[in-house]
């Protein structure tokens, strides 16, 4: 009988549930069947990826596209794993993530990636926020060291790509790495980790941002004068737009600076790029973007269920910061994220899309590169976003 309930819950227009709130009884049903539904796709996830490699999308004839421990996304994978034994108890996702972790060793010492905290703070970071394991705090130390090693003191930010092409790029996803460095300088006691986060931030806030709190994706810099050179896109539909992930990453890195500093010069760009957001009037009615705000193919532009995941787990905690009339916006706007991204829509059928739990996400458009696919870090934060929903409601 309970599935029977979850099921015509779920086959319910996702557009009704933007508009009108789902009482709490049908979604504690839907988190935690959301969760014990990711449990055994997971299952089967485990046995489909090569020990040494890590799920990273579907391939265009169908077939499970993997990735090496150093593509940005591999740390995605075994955070996801954590993710499901917080969940469920079962130590058969400790164990797969434990493994998969040491493949991915080697990235502590590497400076010639951002990604550093995509890579090693979303599976190291939460072995050892569940396990208090010394060996992935000492890994981690390792990780920031490298990571700050890429930060230019004349822009007061890290750098991203080292492409052919940019002279000094960053981009939007770098506020995503921060978090990492904000626990060093805590672990640590080095102030320095935390000055270069907050400067990275500062500077994101004044050279990213256009007057509507919308993001540009890349920001490349004269790295002897800091001076601003181009302001461009990589995975938008163009320069002007606003790309989705993009503005979901802004958030997202916002809010976590809030926590971490208390500076309300944090949460208002937070509570701003939220109401850019929301507000926007191509936001669907189900809160899942299209790929880019200003794509010119809308309504009929493809999706990016990531976007969505990241926006809902955002969301949520942002809502734990902001006076009870906002807090209500955004926690409901949280929460209705996810009711669209757990319905028929987005979410896989059990057994099947390679055994990633959502679908329809997108890499990059102007790429042609993981168009309409699942993605790893979809599943992360969508799981991220479950937890996040059971812990706040004490469900």
């Amino acid at each position: 009988m309970k599935r029977l309930v979850l099921a015509l819950l779920l086959s319910t227009s996702t557009a009704a549930f933007a508009q009108t709130k789902v009482s709490k009884k049908a979604m504690k049903a839907l988190v935690n069947e959301s969760l014990a539904f990711s449990a055994r796709q997971y299952k089967g996830m485990m046995t489909a990826v090569p020990d040494s490699l890590f799920p990273r999308s579907t391939n265009k004839d169908g077939s499970l596209m993997t990735a090496k421990y150093n593509w940005w996304t591999a740390g995605f994978y075994p955070g996801s794993c954590w993710y499901l034994f917080e969940a469920t108890g079962d130590p058969a996702f400790r164990a797969e993530a434990e493994k998969r972790q040491q493949h991915l060793l080697a990235n502590q010492f590497r400076t010639n990636t951002h990604d550093l905290g995509f890579l090693m703070y979303c599976s190291f970071g939460n072995d050892l926020r569940l396990t208090k394991d010394t060996a992935a705090r000492r890994i981690l130390l390792t990780s920031s060291t490298s990571l700050i090693k890429r930060y230019k003191p004349a822009i007061g930010a890290i750098r991203s790509w080292d492409h052919a092409g940019w002279k000094c790029p960053v981009i939007i996803d770098n506020m995503m790495n921060l978090e990492m460095l904000m626990w060093a300088a805590k672990e640590s006691g080095d102030k320095n980790f935390a000055t270069i986060a907050v400067n990275h931030a500062n500077t994101t806030i004044k050279n990213h941002f256009r007057d509507d709190y919308s993001s540009y994706h890349v920001i490349d810099y004269d790295t002897a004068t800091g001076q601003v050179l181009a302001k461009k896109t990589h995975q938008g539909h163009s320069d002007a737009s606003a790309w989705s992930r993009g503005q979901a990453w802004g958030l997202y890195g916002y809010t976590m600076m809030y926590r971490e500093t208390k500076d309300k010069a944090y949460l208002d760009q937070a509570r701003h790029i939220a109401d850019y957001m929301l507000n926007h009037p191509n936001m669907p009615a189900d809160l899942i973007p299209y790929y880019d705000y200003d794509a010119p193919e809308i309504p009929n532009a493809i999706r990016d269920a990531s976007a969505g995941a990241v926006m809902a787990s955002a969301l949520l905690e942002l809502s734990r910061y902001v006076d009870k009339t906002e807090s209500k916006r955004y926690w409901n706007a949280g929460a209705d994220a996810l009711v669209s991204l757990s319905g028929e829509t987005y979410r896989a059928k059990e057994g099947a899309n390679n055994h990633f739990i959502l679908m329809h996400s997108t890499g990059s458009m102007p790429g042609n590169s993981e168009i309409d696919v699942p993605l790893s870090y979809a599943d992360y934060y969508y799981l991220e976003a479950l937890l996040r929903y059971k812990m706040w409601t004490g469900k």
